[in-house]
């Protein structure tokens, strides 16, 4: 014993909606948060709801959920659910956070946060009427060197900051026989996604661009949808394809700094390719999701023999979340950045608050991908602003 007063734990009771990739990376936050993190409350894996109950029960019983629901409805009226988190495809985030704001639960949901700026502002209406708890699952603002990077630039080590640069590259989407809708599938159906890589990818970029260097203000963007038509798994239909599969916009940030965003499905031999790079008039910050451990920081005022850039290792004890883990030398990986969210989210909701980025945080999102989708439609430079 180390003589510290122990802390006293609540029990949060939580309801998943969803049981796809987001829903494993949400149910092993909240199973690990406590092992490693003093929060003041407990998650318990309540209840998990999806329509296909021979697909949800075993998933349910993996991870440890105490019962399932095939009704989310059911879910958001049960008296014992404090918190309804949605993993669920894009189409059904704003009805769920509705029904559930309005039943006064907490609510969690994996970004983007609606399909439409529009669909986002009544959640975020909802949850702030209701006061109740949220958060939006942006779970790259949680890499220990992001939030580095977070620190350095609010202690003014870069300066003035000129440019901003983000790109987010894959290529599973290649193949024209890839069919669009249903599981697995809906990111490529508009009505479901809402739109492609613009508010798939893009959206972690602007999320993470605007909390290291303040709003946007203005943007001018184009897209492509190199396959015209997809096979529909759904409607067993060849169907004309609504989402963009490349994106890229310039901007300018509220602070007058440029910045460039790009991303698309369509470039070989890459899975997951996030990289961010920040120029100040002091210094430079860059940083790769693919070697995610080390923040790349280059700084004007070292002595000339010596400057160049310097390949920071996250894993000190006096890095970002860190100390909770391992020794020094001893990474973490994407997974941990969902416990961290998980973390923040418990501690500010022991003293009352919520942890960005909040509901309004991911609508300020959701207001620069319309922007951007606008933009190309028009060919002109359009307000990020919400009008």
């Amino acid at each position: 014993m180390d003589g510290s007063p122990e802390m006293t734990v609540k029990k949060l009771n939580i309801g998943l909606v969803g049981y796809g990739f987001m829903g494993r990376t949400h149910s092993n936050a909240f199973c690990q948060v406590p092992h490693f993190f003093d929060v003041p409350f407990a998650p318990v894996l309540k209840a998990a709801c999806a329509r296909d109950a021979a697909k949800l029960k075993p998933f349910a019983e993996r991870w440890g959920y105490q019962s399932i629901e095939t009704d989310w409805r059911k879910l958001v009226e049960r008296k014992d659910i404090d918190l309804i988190d949605i993993a669920s495809p894009n189409d059904t985030h704003m009805e769920v956070a509705l029904a559930a704001a309005a039943a006064g639960k907490m609510v969690m949901c994996e970004k983007p946060l609606g399909r439409s700026a529009a669909e986002s502002r009544r959640m975020v209406e909802a949850v702030e009427k209701a006061g109740v708890a949220n958060m939006v699952w942006y779970n790259y603002r949680r890499v220990p060197a992001v939030t580095l990077a977070k620190q350095i630039i609010d202690e003014g080590k870069l300066g003035k900051i000129f440019h901003y640069r983000a790109k987010f590259l894959q290529d599973w989407t290649i193949s024209k026989d890839l069919p669009q809708g249903g599981a697995g599938l809906w990111r490529l159906d508009v009505g479901v996604a809402g739109s492609g890589v613009t508010g798939d990818l893009l959206a972690h970029c602007i999320d993470t661009a605007m909390w290291l260097n303040g709003g946007i203000a203005r943007v001018s963007g184009m897209t492509e949808t190199f396959i015209k038509e997809r096979h529909h798994t759904l409607t067993g239909k060849t169907e004309k394809v609504g989402i963009d599969d490349a994106s890229l916009f310039l901007a300018r940030f509220d602070n007058g700094s440029l910045a460039s965003f790009e991303a698309t499905r369509y470039a070989r031999g890459h899975k997951a390719l996030y990289t961010l790079e920040i120029n100040g008039e002091h210094a430079s910050i860059a940083w790769d999701l693919h070697d995610l451990h080390r923040l790349q920081y280059f700084d004007h005022r070292d002595e000339g023999r010596l400057r160049g850039w310097r390949s920071l290792h996250i894993t000190d004890g006096d890095h970002p979340y860190m100390g909770k883990w391992w020794v020094p030398g001893l990474q973490i990986g994407y997974e941990h950045t969902f416990i961290h969210q998980a973390a923040d989210f418990l501690a500010a909701l022991g003293g009352g608050k919520s942890a960005a980025p909040t509901f309004r945080d991911a609508l300020a999102t959701d207001l620069v991908t319309d922007a951007v989708l606008k933009s190309a439609r028009t060919g002109q430079w359009e307000s990020a602003k919400d009008q």
